[in-house]
């Protein structure tokens, strides 16, 4: 991020950035001049009262009867998310989710980049899937070097902890762990752990036992 202070919003409004942004670079597409936290809260799923308060912590304060102006929001989000550098993405396991990834990439988002891939099939290395080129395995710590920063793994559970290993050597500063098992790693390295079948699990107990009310507004915070 830049170097505005940015550093120290909590995690919880960092990670609600992206998704702001998204939302408000629609809109600035669209010709719109201005949005209402209103208007903000119904479209990302945040409550009026915590979008104010993330945008306070940028001295993003909207006027009574107004709103916030959607281009300086934009020039905002465009800043700290540091939209402008290109985050680049090796991804190690190029089966059905990791094939996925590479036919979806995430270019569209600005400004990260699918690079490259690795996987032990020989009918892929080699190949180009989404426009990102396939390496064999063993080939990580000769690709990877200081230009790649993250490493999603998609690689079966039992292959995580040893991969994490390999890319963390190789030089990523982060991993995105799509498999199931917990990664221990070096203290330096942050690393996210996404494991879909707890997710739709916890989906489901939540439709469950906590049906929503109509007019119930429900932060989407991953800390909560």
């Amino acid at each position: 991020m830049s170097n505005n202070g940015n550093h120290k919003i909590p995690q919880a409004t960092a990670k609600r950035l992206p998704l702001y942004y998204r939302f408000i670079n629609n809109l600035y597409n669209q010709g719109k001049a201005r949005v209402s936290s209103k208007e903000l809260s119904e479209a990302v799923k945040v409550d009026s009262a915590t979008i104010r308060r993330d945008f306070s912590y940028f001295g993003a304060l909207g006027k009574k009867g107004y709103g916030y102006n959607v281009n300086y929001l934009l020039t905002f989000f465009r800043e700290a998310l540091e939209h402008d550098d290109t985050t680049k993405v090796a991804l190690i396991g190029v089966g059905n989710l990791g094939t996925a990834f590479l036919n979806y990439n995430f270019t569209k988002n600005n400004n990260t980049k699918m690079e490259m891939a690795f996987d032990t099939s020989m009918e892929k290395v080699g190949t180009e899937i989404g426009g990102v080129p396939v390496y064999h395995i063993d080939d990580i710590e000769d690709k990877i070097g200081k230009d790649i920063q993250i490493a999603i793994l998609t690689v079966p559970a039992q292959a995580a902890q040893p991969m994490a290993e390999r890319v963390v050597k190789a030089g990523v500063e982060g991993i995105l762990n799509f498999t199931p098992a917990r990664i221990t790693v070096p203290p330096h390295i942050r690393i996210h752990h996404i494991d879909l079948s707890v997710e739709l699990q916890s989906l489901a107990y939540f439709l469950k036992h906590y049906p929503l009310d109509e007019e119930e507004q429900v932060e989407q915070d991953p800390e909560s």
